[in-house]
Formats: C-alpha cells, structure tokens, sequence
C-alpha cells in the first residue's frame, strides 16, 4: 500500500483549521482530495466518511462526560440522519458508475459546500447580534464559567428535528459534507437559546452514529479506498489536537470569514467554472459581502468597521 505523504500534510492542513473553529472536516478535507490531490469526487467522499468514523469518537466522549449534550435532541436527529445517511450512499452508488457518476457527486459536493458557506455567514452574524445586544452570554458560556454546567431546559420540537437530521443524512451520505457544518447551524436557529459548548457537543454526538452508519454504506457500495483514509487519519489525529490547543488564542471571526471564502471557492470548482471567471465571482463576492457587513454592523448600532470597536474600548 502506497502511503501519500504529501496527502498527509495536506490532512493536517485542514484538521489544524477543524480544530480551531469546529468547522466540519468534511466541507473541507473532500474538496481539498478532489481539487489538490484529484481523486474522484466518490472515492474521496468514501474515504473522508471512513476516516471520519474513526475520528469523530473523540470529541463526542469529551463532550458526554462534561454534559454538554442534549441526549433529546440526539435521539431525535439520529431518527432521521442515521438511515437517510445510509439512503445517501444508495443514491448516489444507484447513479451509476464512471465519470457521469462522479460529476453528479461533484456537483452535489458543490451544493454542499455553498450551503456551509452561507452557514458560516449566518453564524457571524447572530454572532455580531448577540454582540450587539451586548448578550454574548447567549451562545457562550460566561467568562469562567465551567463548560460542564447543565444545559439549558429546551423543548425539543421532533418533527423539525427529524426533517433536519434527514436532510443532513442524505447531505453526509452523498458527500461527506453535512455533519458539523450544515446540521449545527440548523440547530442554532431552531433551538436558539443552546449556547455554543451544547450545539457542538450535541452535534458531534449525533454524527457519531450518522457517520458510522455512511461510512458502512460507502465500504459496501462506495468506492472506499485504504490508502487515502490512512493518509488522512495521520495527519487529521495531530491536527486536530495541534488546533484545539492554540484554539483559544485563534482569531475565530476571521478564520470563519476565510473558511467561507475558501469553501465558496470549491464549490464553484467543484461547478466546473473556470478560474477566470472564479476570480472575478469571487472578487465581486468579497466586494459585495464587505459592503453588505459593513451595513449590518451600522443598522444593529455598531461601527461599520469592527477595529474601531476593540480600538475605543
């Protein structure tokens, strides 16, 4: 077996980065196999879920044993993710087989990575709300405060519960993408008063079995190849470490911006355009979405620009 060195770096890459927001690996380490590295959008999909199945454990046991997890909502999710999950790689193995296939998944991927995206914009802003509010406390454990403390009391709604974790499931079985990024911004909206410590520590539960249950497709009837989930699972077990550690220091809003760019910008490759004019989407992008923060900041009374903020207090 062939061991990729070079894929391996590029894996420590990306968990470095996972590691410092929470940020789904998948949104991110199967557009880097596909476009860097040029495998084939199912067999990096296959792998990334079979490495994933290893890792995503972890994290989840941490958050179980400091009660950050609303068991309700697992039960709920899992109802609806783990089979659809399992849906997923049917679907996509019943598209066939060859390049018609694989730009099918590509271009799921690409749907994917534009729905992570704008995720990740919705979470700065209500974010940037709650700053404005001066109610940071809302999403965020207060300044020293144990991230132990008991979730708050929260009525779970199944149906809407279960319809997210369905779409997610499909999302993750077809392309990797789904579990940590599109599943725990539909959670912030429905259940708004979860602060940040729960949100993840539930949704990294509930991706446990959800993954597991993909992964097992994609050995049966995806296109699962050892080598690649090796290379991966040698650079994501220390960079994942390596980023939790420096996560505190980390400027999040940032890294959250550039993550958003990064991920519209694979997902338009992944859409086959070309680079000029990825270029010139993704320029008008930075202009338009600059412009537009600068207008949201100033209409909930803060100043359009977020340094003479920090500079003034």
């Amino acid at each position: 077996m062939h061991f990729d060195f070079t894929m391996a770096a590029g894996a420590l890459l990306v968990s470095v980065i996972v590691g410092l927001t929470g940020m789904g690996g998948g949104a991110l380490m199967t557009p880097m196999l596909t476009v860097l590295f040029g495998v084939p959008p199912l067999t990096a999909v296959s792998s990334d879920l079979v490495a994933a199945a290893i890792m995503k454990p972890v994290g989840s046991l941490v958050h179980l044993r400091h009660g950050t997890v609303n068991l309700r909502l697992v039960g709920w999710l899992c109802a609806g993710s783990v089979p659809s999950a399992f849906c997923g790689v049917l679907i996509a193995r019943a598209l066939g087989d060859g390049s018609g296939v694989q730009d099918v998944i590509g271009k799921a991927m690409g749907v994917a990575l534009l729905m992570a995206a704008a995720g990740l914009a919705i979470r700065g802003y209500l974010a940037m709300k709650d700053r404005a509010s001066r109610r940071p406390d809302r999403r965020t454990a207060a300044p020293g405060s144990p991230a132990s403390e008991p979730p708050p009391v929260i009525a779970v709604r199944p149906v809407p519960t279960v319809i997210v974790g369905i779409v997610g499931g499909l999302s993750v079985g077809m392309t990797s993408v789904g579990s940590g990024s599109l599943i725990i911004v539909t959670l912030l909206a429905l259940y708004p008063t979860l602060k940040a410590n729960h949100l993840v520590g539930t949704d990294l539960l509930q991706a446990v079995p959800l993954v597991w249950a993909a992964a097992l497709g994609h050995i049966f009837f995806g296109d699962f190849h050892l080598a690649v989930t090796v290379a991966l699972l040698a650079g994501s077990i220390p960079g994942v470490i390596i980023g939790s550690l420096i996560s505190a220091r980390a400027p999040g809003g940032l890294i959250r911006r550039v993550l958003a760019f990064v991920l519209l910008a694979s997902a338009l490759k992944m859409f086959g355009i070309g680079n000029a004019a990825m270029l010139w989407i993704l320029l008008a992008v930075l202009v338009g979405a600059a412009a537009l923060w600068m207008l949201l900041r100033a209409a909930h009374g803060l100043r359009p620009i977020a340094i003479f903020d920090r500079q003034r207090g």
